[in-house]
């Protein structure tokens, strides 16, 4: 029985500096990305003179336009939601 535990202790070993090194490479991995992630996210330089032209003001405003209409979409779609469970919550259906 000797020979099970001693060889169980080494594999339990084994098992946590596996662990171990995989979390060191985890952390490394993060720091990695953050650093890719604000090499590739530099700022586009703004041009003073886009808030003289009017097409690309009317592109800036068709673009908003849009994405306020989805939020709308999905703002009805949760008001919905919201009014079903309060009115299933009032009115519960025998069972």
């Amino acid at each position: 029985m000797g020979e099970t535990e001693a060889h169980s202790e080494k594999h339990e070993k084994e098992e946590k500096d596996k662990h171990a090194d995989e979390d060191e490479k985890g952390e490394e991995k993060t720091k990695d990305k953050k650093k890719k992630d604000k090499d590739t996210k530099e700022k586009k330089k703004k041009n003073p003179e886009d808030k003289k032209d009017p097409t690309k003001l009317k592109a800036k405003l068709e673009k908003l336009e849009s994405k306020m209409q989805a939020l709308q979409i999905k703002k009805d779609e949760i008001l919905k939601l919201i009014n079903e469970a309060e009115n299933n919550a009032a009115n519960p259906t025998p069972a």
